[in-house]
């Protein structure tokens, strides 16, 4: 009988998350602006108690945090719309050029004897399909903003809520030391990866841009900004950043100059995720490589590319609240990248 009700639990799980699913897939284009206003509000979360500890009055306190939003969002838009813009123009012509470089390179093989069928290779090598998949992904991402005065207003509501809602969340509960002690550790939680990610991202930003910049490779600015989205991708997102902007640099600068480009990018990300990282935040929110890929995929086919931009911290989220209940501890361990991150955690 105990087995029969386990089998039917299991059962309503997951009919439960199936519909949950479908449900947030009919709903994306609702549910991606809420979630980057969450992302941008967990983000300034810290800022927030950091003035409101220095006495400044709450509403003060937000009103500076929206205006800090504004400015930064309008500077990027300024900045990053135009580089996104003409890069969108000049992809017909880089798509031809790579697709020019592919085929002197099937020439070149079938002169040293090798032939290759050119259905094939056009379906299994084709550079100028990786150029097309990153036009539409920063064009995803600029129509997503579009809806930026929804985002920040919702921002705003998510900030002022913030203010009483630990409180309300104590009453909900009952008010109990054990449920403070596990909302507490899960804000801290989750405040400090989003906050410390952060910078570590904007910097891996900022550095991948000055030195696509002192190579000579077009739109800097944009790759920088790529970089920085994706290294909340950990192990890939560094991957999937670089090519775009190595493609380009083929058609741009020497073949020894892509070289020193792949090197910064390698020093670059070895630098930020296995030297100042793992410093600054510890391993204990790690999470498994396969679980990584597959939210990339399950985030991204639910939400589209913004989707697979947030995928990590959405999981993160997931892992830390799975965490922070006895019940479901056992989740959040088997999320994670076992042996020293599952021992931090502890």
């Amino acid at each position: 009988m105990n087995n029969l009700s386990s089998v039917v639990r299991f059962i309503l799980v997951a009919a439960a998350f199936v519909v949950v699913v479908a449900g947030m897939k009919s709903a994306e284009p609702l549910l991606v602006p809420f979630l980057l206003s969450v992302f941008i509000a967990l983000i300034f979360s810290p800022m927030l108690h950091w003035l409101k500890s220095l006495r400044v009055p709450s509403a003060l306190a937000i009103i500076l945090i929206v205006l800090f939003v504004m400015g930064l969002g309008t500077m990027m838009g300024a900045i990053v719309g135009a580089s996104i813009r003409d890069f969108r123009g000049d992809l017909p012509e880089y798509q031809v050029r790579l697709q020019g470089m592919s085929d002197v390179l099937l020439n070149w093989l079938a002169a040293k004897g090798i032939v290759v069928d050119n259905e094939l290779w056009t379906q299994t090598v084709n550079p100028s399909v990786v150029m097309q998949m990153v036009g539409n992904t920063l064009a995803s991402f600029g129509n997503v903003m579009t809806n930026a005065f929804l985002i920040l207003l919702t921002v705003i509501f998510i900030l002022a809520e913030e203010v009483g809602f630990s409180e309300k969340l104590s009453q909900a509960r009952g008010g109990s030391p054990e449920s403070m002690l596990a909302l507490e550790e899960f804000t801290q939680s989750v405040n400090r990866y989003l906050g410390i990610k952060t910078l570590l991202s904007a910097l891996t930003g900022l550095l991948v841009t000055l030195m696509l910049w002192a190579m000579g490779v077009d739109y800097a600015v944009m790759w920088g900004l790529l970089a920085f989205m994706l290294n909340f991708v950990p192990t890939v997102g560094s991957i999937i950043a670089a090519v775009p902007a190595l493609l380009l640099a083929l058609l741009q600068v020497s073949p020894f100059m892509v070289s020193m480009i792949a090197i910064g990018y390698v020093a670059i990300n070895l630098l930020i995720g296995n030297v100042l990282e793992p410093r600054w935040m510890g391993k204990g929110l790690n999470l498994s490589p396969l679980v990584v890929f597959l939210s990339l995929v399950f985030w991204g086919w639910v939400l589209g590319p913004v989707g697979m931009l947030l995928s990590i911290p959405l999981t993160i989220l997931v892992k830390i609240g799975l965490e922070g209940d006895p019940d479901t501890r056992w989740v959040g361990i088997i999320l994670g990248a076992g042996g020293a991150a599952d021992k931090a955690t502890e």
